[in-house]
């Protein structure tokens, strides 16, 4: 595996990004436990959201200082691009949820699980998988990821709030959507960020 290195002018806005996204991802957060009513999350898991969501932003950091810094074998330094991709899906998320777009446009929710997946996917690889990785290879891992990862959070949805709420009924349509649409997402975003770096180092 071979690190990777980004131009000092790109690094710098992207960190700038990165950080403002975990900024305004912990104020919205942090304004969802003061004035829970305005938050667009009260009855969707609530408690649930507010561990995972900071969890998420915050994993790539926590992993850089704990094993990363000195180990990494793919970075030089910290992997900001990854970071900002990593931490946009929960930040979206809050902001889809604070605006009630979930609810009142009807495809929002599709497009964020397509989307979201693909950001999220594209994050972890950029973070963790070696660009050396073929066309195949890199298409595999997204899916590999990408699908756990949306089976995971159905799962967490279901005995969060679905299991109680109205949506009950037509949960099954709308998770075998919603499976697809991430499992389709995180593949697009593999397969993107392959032919990026590739383009990249020609």
């Amino acid at each position: 595996m071979v690190a990777t290195t980004v131009p000092a002018a790109r690094v710098n806005w992207v960190r700038y990004a990165a950080l403002a996204a975990k900024v305004l991802l912990f104020g919205l957060l942090l304004s969802a436990l003061i004035w829970p009513d305005l938050s667009g999350i009260k009855g969707k898991a609530t408690t649930a959201r507010l561990v995972v969501y900071p969890l998420g932003a915050m994993v790539l950091p926590l992993w850089w200082w704990a094993y990363g810094r000195a180990r990494s074998k793919l970075h030089n330094s910290f992997p900001w691009h990854a970071d900002l991709l990593m931490t946009l899906p929960w930040l979206i998320d809050l902001i889809g949820n604070r605006l009630n777009l979930f609810d009142t446009v009807t495809w929002w929710d599709d497009a964020m699980h397509f989307i979201l997946w693909g950001l999220l996917t594209a994050g972890v690889l950029i973070a963790f998988a070696s660009p050396t990785l073929s066309r195949g290879l890199t298409a595999f891992v997204a899916l590999g990821f990408g699908a756990t990862a949306a089976v995971v959070w159905e799962i967490g949805e279901y005995f969060a709030f679905i299991r109680s709420s109205s949506e009950l009924q037509t949960a099954y349509t709308d998770t075998l959507g919603d499976l697809g649409l991430g499992t389709l997402g995180a593949l697009l975003a593999g397969l993107i960020l392959y032919q990026a770096r590739h383009t990249e180092h020609r």
